[in-house]
């Protein structure tokens, strides 16, 4: 099954996630900021990343921006994550480099439907 790289900072946010993520059978790494995120991408090699926008260290912008820019890891799809719904937040994402976009709280089969849709792109 397809390996899921979780980058998000929220304790209790990163657990649902990753809980729920993993009963529907997906592996599931974790990082708690962006420095770590972008260095995982790198030595986990997961098949997608879901992105918490608002991170420690390095956000989620930025963290996005350096994985779509290094060759090892630029093809790995990103879904931003966040709080922030407005449509300029989306936009901001996409200008990032993700390659999807959902909001928290996280609507488990929609966010599920948007992994399954990039994962079958990138197949």
């Amino acid at each position: 099954m397809a390996k899921v790289l979780i980058v998000e900072d929220n304790e209790m946010n990163r657990d649902m996630l990753s809980r729920r993520l993993s009963r529907k059978g997906y592996e599931v790494v974790v990082a708690v900021d962006g420095g770590e995120g972008i260095t995982m991408a790198g030595t986990e090699t997961p098949d997608i990343i879901l992105m918490d926008m608002s991170l420690p260290v390095v956000d989620g912008w930025e963290a996005t921006r350096r994985l779509k820019a290094a060759a090892e890891t630029q093809q790995i799809p990103v879904i931003a994550l966040t709080a922030h719904a407005m449509s300029t937040d989306r936009d901001k994402a996409l200008e990032a480099g993700c390659d999807d976009f959902d909001t928290k709280p996280v609507e488990l089969p929609r966010l599920l439907q948007k992994i399954e849709q990039l994962l079958g792109a990138k197949a």
